[in-house]
């Protein structure tokens, strides 16, 4: 998953505003107060500590202030230099600080910043609307809008006073005083549930667990990872018992393997159950009143719903074609599904199993008709998928061979946690083009999933240069083991990396484009296409080998696993669906439709789409779905799909024109990933595709082109 952390209006990190802002009231020895000096203006982590970041924002929104104000009460006539350019310009400190934070308190957060995460996201809500609906600075941006035709702008320029036209008017700046009012109340009071919200999971997933009382109940693990399990429960104050932690997802991995099925439906009852059983952490109240309030703005603004108001900037357009799109893979996926339960259903009988299979069968059974059917289980994959393996030899081979970029190591930077890696990223002509940041590890103070952020973004106007970072939630080893990963982790590195790419090749001049600041729904589609590149002959050859023999994995274990590349797709285009449509199933209704009880809902709208398998339940349930009640994926899950559709084409065009080669990866970075915002999105896909994508491709992936 991508995360695009931002201010709203703080779209970059300035060198000057408009005019000269007041003297800064920030210490200098606050590390905010100017831009680092580390390379690329890397943040200098260990010289930042909690107390810096409450008087950085203070300050820092107190500066963009003053230079809004300057451009907005400015009596030169307004031009693009003097109005767009200059409030490109602005926000220096705020985007410094925000950057960091909003990366921190995602990837190693502590009750002081959750604190002033709380305390801040109203005031920079107010910050925002305080810009957005400045009605002199409307006037100005309206007034260059209008004569746009006579500027002879060129044509990122030209799209950027188009951009900003369209976002302050989506912000409400044409609507009355008393509405502008209702507005800001609005935001600020999503932007408060938003953090509350995601303060809830991250807190439920640490109380959450499961607690069992002997070793046995946890058969099918391995000893490590039931001595891992002990020691979780010792930390707890339950000694001589054994702990399992729940992850994001509904799905826990040990269910898997976990033989003792009273163990596997008690792991998934309380992972379904985050959010929704009383107590400190139940998000219950704050969906429903989420939803109202969301709705409630969309009214305001003129739409009939969120969603309306949501998609109308994205290249879906309007709810009617996401419900176009997730009606028609609903039917086949769940169809396949049903084959799928079938199939476990024949396994459970032939071993005298006297029960229907349930959910909390469904991936234990799975790894049985995948190992009957190919004569292999992912568990014999792990010991080829070591991380650094498979980061320095799979996912940086693979950026050199189709884009001829270098990575190489170093020490010296300082970083947030001992585990965080750090590359300098070399272009193919020796000049160095980014930083990038690796996290790979889960902690108990980071969220769940995995994301890329850009600290310091690309851009000609200030002179920036990229520095990346992915996280991902990779469970640690014991000390002195070596990290196995599974199939789907090295399916995410690649996946995140893409996303680094997209940022660390941007060629843009404005701030607002930069990287991936990319419509929701297109965002997906560059880190989707890099996951091709993990099981690519050549690629693969290199990274998968033995950690202990190094040995390369054995063509047949290969081949097994390309067979099997469509095994259950069914449950795994079911169970995003799902998750897809009460995203949506929340964010069409009107703020005189929301409903009293949140489960009750969440059960009907699948109902009502047909996605009600309750063998396959949502990926996300309702009360833990970060992505869309407090990431900004609201009326957005569905962009996976869409973007996936975009990806498959894009993977046909590689495969018709030579696969990994140089001159493909060029042409790719030239056409997408290096031009960020700066012009329509399909339009930009077409002119690398020289077409418009097909589903088919996509259909195939997913083994739904027979139903």
């Amino acid at each position: 998953m991508h995360r695009s952390h931002i201010l709203a209006f703080a779209v970059a990190a300035a060198v000057a505003g408009f005019a000269q802002a007041a003297p800064s009231q920030l210490p200098a020895s606050n590390p905010f107060a100017k831009p680092s000096t580390l390379p690329f203006q890397y943040p200098a982590f260990d010289k930042i500590k909690n107390e810096d970041f409450a008087p950085a924002f203070e300050e820092g929104m107190r500066q963009q202030s003053a230079e809004i104000d300057a451009i907005a009460d400015s009596r030169a006539a307004p031009t693009f230099e003097n109005t767009i350019v200059a409030m490109e310009r602005s926000g220096q400190l705020l985007n410094r600080v925000s950057t960091v934070f909003s990366s921190l308190v995602g990837a190693n957060t502590n009750d002081t910043l959750n604190a002033l995460d709380k305390e801040l996201a109203p005031k920079l809500a107010a910050h925002s609307d305080k810009i957005r609906l400045n009605e002199k600075l409307y006037k100005r941006i309206k007034t260059l809008y209008d004569k746009r035709a006579k500027l002879h702008l060129d044509a990122e320029s030209a799209y950027l006073l188009q951009r900003y036209h369209t976002d302050f008017v989506r912000a409400g700046a044409q609507l009355s005083s008393n509405d502008k009012i209702k507005l800001k109340a609005y935001n600020a009071r999503i932007a408060a549930l938003q953090t509350q919200f995601s303060q809830n999971v991250l807190k439920e997933a640490n109380a959450s667990a499961l607690v069992v009382g002997s070793r046995e109940e946890l058969a099918g693990m391995s000893d490590k990872a039931i001595d891992v399990a002990a020691a979780e429960a010792k930390k707890r104050g339950l000694d001589g018992k054994f702990v399992i932690p729940v992850v994001n997802t509904t799905q826990q991995a040990p269910l898997s393997v976990l033989t003792n099925r009273a163990t596997r439906e008690k792991l998934l009852a309380t992972s379904m159950a985050r959010g929704s059983h009383g107590g400190d952490f139940d998000n219950r109240s704050l969906v429903l009143e989420l939803a109202k309030t969301r709705a409630e703005r969309a009214k305001l603004l003129g739409y009939p719903s969120h969603a309306a108001y949501m998609l109308e900037d994205q290249t879906a357009k309007d709810t009617g074609a996401v419900n176009k799109l997730l009606a028609e893979f609903a039917k086949p996926a769940v169809n396949n599904a049903r084959k799928e339960a079938a199939d476990l259903q024949k396994v459970v009988d032939a071993e005298g199993g006297k029960f229907q299979v349930a959910a909390y069968d469904w991936n234990y059974y799975t790894d049985k008709v995948r190992a009957q059917r190919y004569a292999f289980d992912q568990s014999q994959l792990r010991p080829y998928f070591e991380y650094n393996r498979v980061l320095v030899d799979g996912v940086f081979f693979a950026a050199t061979k189709e884009f001829g970029i270098t990575f190489k190591e170093r020490k010296d930077l300082p970083v947030y946690d001992p585990d965080v890696r750090v590359f300098d990223v070399f272009d193919s002509d020796g000049k160095q083009l980014a930083i990038f940041l690796h996290d790979p590890y889960a902690r108990a103070n980071k969220r769940g999933g995995a994301w890329m952020n850009a600290y310091v973004g690309q851009n000609t106007l200030l002179g920036t240069h990229p520095v990346i970072a992915n996280h991902l939630n990779i469970p640690k080893p014991s000390a002195g083991e070596p990290t196995l990963l599974t199939y789907d982790e090295v399916r995410t590195m690649f996946h995140e990396f893409g996303h680094a790419l997209h940022g660390m090749f941007s060629n843009v001049k404005y701030p607002r484009f930069s990287g991936t600041r990319v419509p929701r729904d297109y965002v997906e589609f560059p880190s989707q296409v890099n996951e091709m590149w993990m099981d690519w002959p050549e690629v693969l050859a290199n990274y998968a080998k033995h950690y202990q023999t190094g040995a390369a994995m054995p063509k047949e274990l290969l081949d097994k696993v390309q067979a099997s590349s469509k095994f259950n797709e069914g449950y795994r285009t079911t169970e995003y669906l799902a998750a897809a449509i009460l995203d949506q199933s929340w964010h069409q209704l009107g703020p005189d439709q929301i409903p009293g009880d949140v489960l009750a809902f969440e059960a009907k709208a699948l109902h009502d789409a047909g996605a009600d398998f309750p063998l396959v339940p949502p990926r996300y349930r309702t009360t833990y779905f970060s992505h869309v009640f407090s990431g900004g994926y609201s009326a957005g899950y569905y962009g996976y799909l869409w973007a996936e559709k975009l990806d498959a084409d894009t993977v046909n065009w590689f495969k018709e024109h030579g696969g990994l080669t140089r001159k493909n990866g060029d042409h790719f970075r030239k056409m997408l990933l290096s031009r960020g915002g700066t012009m329509d999105a399909m339009e930009m896909y077409r002119g690398f595709s020289g077409r418009d994508a097909q589903v088919q491709p996509l259909l195939e992936r997913r083994g739904l082109t027979g139903e």
